[in-house]
């Protein structure tokens, strides 16, 4: 099965720290070696910005995403 992580795109998200957070998850999965099984794509803004930067994987969203929060969130990818 394929881990599909959604990284919203909005302008709010991106300058609370989703475009530090989407070179992590990059920077993750290929230290990991994980290409073949994880999925990155964008997800356009959902107006939730007051809990931004959201991430959401598989279908699970995550609010208020810093690094040390994604770094336990990856894990258990």
């Amino acid at each position: 099965m394929t881990t599909e992580i959604k990284v919203c795109m909005g302008s709010a998200c991106f300058a609370k720290g989703n475009q530090e957070n989407l070179e992590y998850i990059k920077e993750f999965i290929e230290e990991k070696g994980l290409d073949a099984e994880v999925s990155i794509m964008g997800a356009l803004c959902e107006n939730k910005c007051e809990v931004g930067p959201r991430i959401i994987i598989n279908e699970k969203e995550y609010t208020k995403i810093n690094k040390e929060k994604l770094e336990e969130i990856l894990q258990l990818v």
